[in-house]
């Protein structure tokens, strides 16, 4: 389902372009979520979902797209693990039960590359340092976001889920979200666990309050 929780310090939204006329952008952003409970729901209605707040990758900075998308490449930004299209980037955020303020984007790509198991401690501290100097303003974590990036990292570590760049989730469109979880080894308990835990943490961030309700 899709829950509407209230605006809270440290849930601001991510940067997403292509908003639908006639609503304030963060309004969608601080909101949309499908969460780990609503796994009878289809990937493509999730995603459906997602695609009716808008998405532009054109809209996209330059830098975010060389760090993060494998289609990118120059400078040698490239070797980053865990690069993957927007589209790819939305299906885990659906799978992860995540949202799209810059808490969940912490934690989304904190554990996409970490299911690579190849991401170092030198790997995490470069991005953590190209976020926060070279990123657009709306793009950068806060110090706690980077807290959950690296949790994120680590916890992808411990599942025995697939390295989520290599999966192909195309044909897996029309099945529920929990075979899709089942299929590619994402345990549903290990998240719902730390989830839990980032709750306590940040009792102050609705995006990470809203993971447990």
């Amino acid at each position: 389902m899709t829950t509407k929780v209230p605006e809270k310090q440290g849930s601001d939204p991510a940067e997403r372009p292509g908003v639908p006329d006639g609503k304030k952008f963060s309004e969608f952003l601080k909101t949309w979520i499908t969460l780990l409970d609503d796994d009878g729901k289809t990937l493509r209605q999730a995603y459906d979902s997602l695609m009716s707040i808008g998405n532009s990758q054109d809209e996209v900075p330059l830098i975010v797209k060389l760090t993060e998308n494998p289609k990118f490449h120059f400078g040698g930004l490239g070797f980053f693990k865990g690069r993957v299209t927007l589209r790819q980037h939305d299906f885990i955020h659906i799978l992860l039960g995540r949202g799209l303020t810059l808490m969940d984007e912490a934690f989304v790509i904190g554990f996409t590359m970490g299911s690579s198991d190849k991401v170092s401690s030198g790997e995490q501290s470069l991005f953590g340092f190209i976020n926060k100097i070279l990123y657009p303003k709306p793009y950068r974590f806060t110090e706690d976001g980077m807290k959950v990036f690296k949790d994120a990292v680590a916890l992808a570590y411990v599942s025995d889920c697939l390295p989520l760049e290599s999966v192909d989730f195309e044909p897996m469109m029309d099945l529920p979200l929990r075979e899709i979880r089942e299929a590619i080894g994402l345990e549903a308990t290990l998240l719902r666990a730390y989830y839990n835990i980032e709750a306590k943490r940040y009792p102050g961030c609705a995006a990470s309050q809203r993971l447990v309700v």
